[in-house]
């Protein structure tokens, strides 16, 4: 039988650093994406009538981080 326990564990190739390109997008992206997050925000407040944990940047760095991956898989 092999021991494996001493063996570290190869890291996924596929794992890419993420370059300027990608940095610029996911900028623009959460810029645009600040007014959207913030209006959500301040309907949810309006609605539930308590402030939501996460807040309008929050909400913005979500959808930045979902949306910008898709760009650079097609």
């Amino acid at each position: 039988m092999t021991d494996i326990t001493n063996t570290p564990v190869p890291r996924s190739a596929s794992r890419h650093k993420r370059g300027t390109e990608f940095k610029i997008y996911f900028t623009l992206i959460f810029i645009l994406a600040i007014p959207v997050g913030t209006e959500r925000w301040i309907a949810n407040v309006v609605r539930r009538r308590s402030l939501d944990v996460r807040g309008p940047l929050a909400r913005a760095w979500a959808e930045a981080d979902r949306i910008t991956p898709l760009i650079f898989s097609a």
